[in-house]
């Protein structure tokens, strides 16, 4: 049985791209806000799959601006980011 209302898709606008990661808008949310993306390539399936969904405009700023943010919010364990700084913060009071 087929519905009679028209089916809702949403328009994907890509807003940057840097390989493998697109930055997209995605329609608006249920609160009349942009809907913010960050989506990344599979080489398996050659597509882009959402990879993490953005707070707000302001968060993708940060993205943009800051690719090493990109690939933190990144949930594969296998991309680095902020490398080449230390993961531990030595404190200037400590004496040897």
């Amino acid at each position: 049985m087929h519905s009679s209302q028209p089916f809702d898709m949403k328009k994907l606008t890509v807003i940057h791209e840097r390989f493998p990661y697109r930055y997209v808008e995605l329609g608006l949310l249920e609160n009349g806000k942009p809907d913010y993306r960050i989506q990344k390539y599979e080489e398996v399936t050659k597509r882009y799959r959402d990879m993490y969904l953005l707070d707000n405009s302001i968060q993708l700023d940060a993205c943009l601006e800051d690719f090493e943010y990109t690939k933190w919010l990144d949930p594969d364990p296998e991309v680095a980011a902020y490398g080449g700084r230390k993961d531990t913060v030595t404190s200037p009071y400590y004496q040897s």
